[in-house]
């Protein structure tokens, strides 16, 4: 029996990629808070899973089994509208972004240490223990 290292880990994956991906996106607000005219950006973390949700291909490989593969891409960038637009154009709201990085950043681990959990439960399964 082939085993997928994608099906074994699932959804987790493609979330820590999604996760890792804002991040950037984040932090690239961040940077730019006080360039005239930037729009502050964002991923819809959500609407960007579920996308990749209605992209899994499964297909049973045992009765009490299913093989899933992730055949989505990475949600669209869109933009913030803020609260309170400055004079210069910039849309960045620095205690939103930072606020929005550092909950992303906990979602982050939290994805890590369960897929991190996949991984050790492979290993021992592996190893037979």
């Amino acid at each position: 029996m082939k085993i997928s290292l994608d099906n074994a880990l699932g959804i987790h994956g493609t979330a820590l990629n999604f996760r890792a991906a804002r991040a950037e996106v984040l932090a690239n607000n961040l940077i730019n808070a006080d360039t005239p005219g930037y729009k502050a950006r964002d991923i819809n973390f959500s609407d960007s899973l579920k996308t990749a949700q209605h992209s899994v291909r499964v297909s049973r490989t045992h009765d009490r089994h299913l093989n899933a593969e992730i055949v989505g891409g990475m949600g669209e960038k869109l933009y913030r509208i803020p609260l309170l637009p400055s004079l210069d154009g910039n849309t960045v709201d620095a205690q939103v972004e930072e606020s929005n990085y550092m909950r992303n950043a906990l979602e982050f681990q939290t994805s890590f240490t369960i897929l991190n959990g996949k991984i050790r439960g492979l290993k021992a399964a592996i190893k037979g223990e």
